[in-house]
């Protein structure tokens, strides 16, 4: 199946490690070229080395900084001459509980998890190059966010408290940007096997028997691999998914029970 995402451009956040890279990756190898934009230089610039620096630009620039949204799309029009979407990934909130979690915390994870990513999708919907394609196969915007959007997850009371607020953003923006040709969906990940997943399970004591246990209660009876996730954001992002609007979907193996 032809994604249609030959030579198109899409912005990635959080892209120089985990389900960031992933997604990366399979956008680069379903033809498309990427705005890579993380915060360590060192490992960027890896991450564009292994992409392929003819498909692949860094930006090395915090989400949560009010220039990084803006500073991604231009580079995106000035290296590629296009821009066809995002997909705005912040990682996991620092851990903590609602009595625990600083104030100080709650105010870093709201700038760089919920504003840091609003900015980055009106960066790229104002941006977006307007090309005579298929109705509908104009720029997808797709949001990260967790499972926490549906069911708290221990432990993450920051996540737990701004993804579902994303969650609606998410459906709002599709009503709003629909019109326009621009789509916006969610991507609600569980346990897929990255290094943030697995300090997480670190905190709670012996990792492989974590693991184990959590593996339990998957249907599938076990985690999920980043690649897995890049080939749905891959999807999302690209034409083929052209009537897919205001959806979050859940790749989770079938962990969280609720509809």
């Amino acid at each position: 199946m032809d994604l249609g995402l030959t030579d198109r451009c899409l912005i990635v956040t959080g892209a120089s490690r985990g389900l960031g890279f992933a997604a990366a990756k399979s956008l680069v190898d379903e033809g498309a070229n990427v705005v890579l934009v993380a915060r360590d230089q060192a490992v960027l610039d890896a991450a564009v080395e292994q992409l392929g620096p003819g498909r692949a630009v860094g930006i090395a620039a915090d989400l949560a900084a009010e220039t990084t949204s803006e500073i991604a799309a231009a580079a995106a029009l000035a290296r590629f001459g296009r821009l066809d979407g995002a997909l705005i990934s912040a990682g996991s909130p620092t851990p903590g509980t609602p009595m625990t979690a600083s104030e100080t915390a709650w105010r870093e994870a709201f700038e760089t998890v919920f504003l840091g990513g609003l900015r980055v999708a009106r960066a790229t919907a104002s941006s977006t190059t307007v090309h005579t394609e298929p109705a509908g196969a104009g720029c997808s915007i797709v949001f990260v966010l967790s499972t926490s959007a549906r069911a708290p997850i221990p432990g993450l009371a920051l996540s737990n408290g701004l993804r579902p607020g994303l969650a609606m953003v998410v459906k709002d923006l599709a009503d709003e940007l629909g019109p326009q040709g621009v789509r916006v969906n969610g991507m609600l990940p569980g346990r897929i096997a990255t290094d943030n997943v697995f300090a997480q399970d670190a905190r709670e004591g012996n990792p492989d028997t974590v693991r184990r246990r959590r593996e339990a209660t998957i249907p599938l009876r076990r985690y999920g691999e980043p690649a897995e996730f890049g080939r749905v954001a891959a999807f999302l992002l690209s034409p083929a998914a052209s009537y897919i609007n205001g959806s979050l979907v859940t790749i989770d193996g079938g962990a969280v029970r609720s509809l």
